[in-house]
């Protein structure tokens, strides 16, 4: 899309920025929400210590306390798009697979005031897409082949190089983006195609290289 004409990264390797960028917020955000709520009964645990409280969830056994809004028909046109942003590769699946447009449901359904909006701008630009598909090539988002997907995605991929009527459509892309992104790259095979090992065990740990010390100052 116009995002990767404009950079010698390939799109994977830029959604993975994204990811790290987006991952961040979003969770000092439910972090915080979540201090000021009442969450359901954790379940039952050998350590009552680690069970959760209110103030202090359990985030091995999430429980999220509120029902998702999306409708059946708007989640198939999110698959869609998600799987567009993310496709299937051979190192994992494509997005809708591990879950990406329920995340986005279970987002976008928070009873917050940011996520209330961000719902706003989905369905509208749910409705959008679906709208430009028809007059395009006479069928719904889902209903095209990748091609043709593309080429919508390709006028509002990019907000600064989006025309003007193209532009609130642009700002609903980049959230889809970034909320794609961010339930992709928490999955474990999200974080298996980043590399991340995690808080495991290793038989050798390498020190930094002298030129990434020296880069930091700290050599």
């Amino acid at each position: 899309m116009t995002e990767e004409r404009k950079s010698p990264i390939d799109r994977r390797t830029a959604l993975k920025v994204i990811a790290a960028a987006a991952a961040a917020p979003a969770v000092i955000a439910s972090c915080q929400q979540g201090e000021t709520d009442t969450a359901a009964s954790p379940p039952a645990t050998m350590n009552p210590l680690a069970a959760g409280t209110p103030s202090d969830p359990d985030l091995l056994a999430p429980v999220v306390p509120w029902e998702r809004s999306l409708t059946p028909d708007e989640l198939d046109t999110l698959a869609a798009l998600c799987d567009l942003i993310i496709p299937a590769d051979d190192r994992s699946p494509a997005a809708s697979k591990l879950g990406a447009h329920e995340f986005i449901d279970e987002w976008v359904s928070a009873p917050y005031d940011g996520m209330k909006k961000d719902k706003v701008l989905v369905r509208g630009g749910i409705v959008w897409l679906d709208g430009e598909s028809n007059r395009r090539f006479g069928a719904r988002f889902r209903e095209l082949a990748a091609d043709q997907m593309t080429e919508i995605c390709d006028d509002i991929c990019y907000g600064p190089d989006a025309e003007p009527e193209f532009q609130a459509a642009s700002r609903f892309f980049d959230k889809i983006r970034d909320l794609t992104a961010t339930a992709f790259y928490t999955t474990k095979e999200g974080m298996e195609d980043v590399g991340y090992v995690g808080n495991v065990p290793l038989s050798q740990w390498d020190p930094p290289p002298p030129e990434a010390l020296r880069h930091v100052g700290l050599s």
